[in-house]
């Protein structure tokens, strides 16, 4: 009976862990999807097919600098190996190469801060998305793979 009841525990202890993983990686890929939508909302303004609006691209870089807050914690220890569904996964190296991940994430948390400081009107987001931008794909280019 007893060997029942821990079997039973530690079932449902694996469940709960695997549960909580999943909703890791949604949330993950949730701000990442997020981050995608107010690049694609800040490169229609630079490109001039929307108009520049200072709410749109307060809420972007707001969405920027809540993603800087949170990767830190957004990929544990127990994602390692983990498929996420869809078409990118993250690459072995955010863990293998811990502190080149952190220097990345802090990378683009500094420049975010400093857009946050700049952005006022159209010139100065088209100065300043560039360095947004280059931020996000080399971050994605060693930490992230395709399929």
């Amino acid at each position: 009976m007893m060997r029942i009841v821990v079997v039973a525990g530690a079932l449902l202890l694996g469940i709960g862990a695997l549960a909580a993983q999943q909703d890791q990686v949604k949330e993950t890929q949730a701000m990442m999807k997020g981050n995608g939508k107010n690049a694609g909302a800040l490169a229609a303004i630079v490109k001039g097919e929307k108009p520049y609006d200072q709410a749109t691209v307060n809420a972007a870089i707001g969405q920027f600098d809540d993603t800087a807050k949170k990767l830190p914690t957004l990929f544990p220890a127990s994602l390692k190996g983990v498929k996420f569904e869809g078409d990118y996964s993250p690459s072995p190296k955010i863990w293998s190469d811990k502190a080149g991940f952190d220097a990345a994430i802090a990378s683009f948390a500094k420049t975010v801060t400093e857009a946050k400081a700049k952005i006022k009107d159209l010139d100065s987001l088209k100065a300043t998305m560039p360095a947004i931008g280059k931020e996000c794909g080399n971050c994605h280019e060693t930490f992230r793979v395709k399929g």
